[in-house]
This record gives C-alpha cells, sequence and structure tokens, in this order.
C-alpha cells in the first residue's frame, strides 16, 4: 500500500510547465479553515471569477508578519470577522504547496510565481452570522456558505482541490459541532 507523504512541505504538481516556470518560486500564504459551533465549514465564491470558483479565506503574507497575524488579518479583511471572535484550534504541521495552471500563471502576481506555499489554521468562529460580513473594503467574495466538510472540496477550484483534501485531512478530528 502506498503511504502517502507528510504534511510536512510538499509539492503538489498541476501540469507541466517548461524549466522557466519550474524554477518560479512559491509564494508563502496563508489559509483558514473558519469552522462554526455546528462543525460547518466557511466557503466564499471568488468576485473575480465567473465560473465556480469556492475557496476558505487566505490570503499573502506581509513583511514582518507572522503566519497566524497574517491568517488572522486576511480573516478579518475578507470576513469582516475580528481575532474576538475566534478560537485557534490547529495549524497544519507545516507547509502546502500548489501550482497555479500554466494558463492563469502569466496573470496572477504578475507571472513571478509558479503557486503558493501555505499555512492552513483551523479557526472555531465563536459569533453568529449577521457578524459576517463579505461586503468589505476590498471584497475577496460575491456569496458565502456554511458547506459541510464532506461537501467542501468538491465545491473548490479544481486546481486548489489536493490542498484542501490535506487540510481537510489534517484537521479531521477537529470538525465536529463544539460549544
Amino acid at each position: 500500500m502506498a503511504r502517502r507523504p507528510s504534511l510536512k512541505t510538499e509539492e503538489l504538481r498541476m501540469g507541466s510547465g517548461n524549466a522557466a516556470e519550474q524554477d518560479l518560486p512559491y509564494r508563502r500564504n496563508v489559509g483558514v479553515m473558519l469552522v462554526n459551533r455546528d462543525g460547518m465549514v466557511f466557503a466564499g465564491q471568488r468576485r473575480d471569477s465567473e465560473t465556480p470558483a469556492w475557496q476558505m479565506p487566505q490570503g499573502g503574507i506581509d513583511e514582518g508578519e507572522s503566519p497566524l497575524e497574517a491568517a488572522l488579518r486576511e480573516l478579518e479583511e475578507e470576513t469582516g470577522v475580528p481575532r474576538e471572535l475566534v478560537r485557534i484550534e490547529a495549524e497544519t504541521p507545516g507547509w502546502l504547496r500548489y501550482d497555479l495552471p500554466p494558463e492563469i500563471r502569466s496573470r496572477v502576481w504578475k507571472g513571478r510565481y509558479r503557486g503558493q506555499e501555505q499555512k492552513w489554521f483551523l479557526m472555531r468562529f465563536l459569533g453568529d452570522d449577521s457578524q459576517i460580513n463579505i461586503a468589505t473594503a476590498h471584497p475577496e467574495f460575491s456569496e458565502w456558505a456554511w458547506l459541510s466538510p464532506r461537501d467542501l472540496v468538491e465545491r473548490i477550484v479544481p486546481f486548489k482541490r489536493e490542498v484542501y483534501a490535506r487540510v481537510m485531512e489534517a484537521f479531521a478530528d477537529r470538525l465536529t459541532p463544539r460549544d
């Protein structure tokens, strides 16, 4: 039986790409799996996509910022949820990578990155739905929903699904309803 690689930094190859693309660096990024009291996971439809492109809150790490600080900032910027309304429950032990598809690589981040290398955090939402506001200063999402963990991965844009499956695996023991 084949053994799955550990959750330490791993590369998820999506498509081939030429040698120059293989030499591009990965952009450091954080992701937040926001889970409510019922064990449902927050996902938003990206505003910049006409096709279904759901994802959890995520974004880059600013200079001098820790991954956790970046995750809390991105969560508030994308959902309006401040740090006082979450409890941090877990983080992936390593970084997970994905490659951008070649057809969008040149358009995203001016073609400077091959993909992203992400640190993920599981945060329990302590508020109520009225405290989520995706109409932020720089909106990322056009709509949002609480999804069951079993339905989440299939709703995600295809090139990120493997990373999301690994995040689900890392946090599986904590995806149950809680107070």
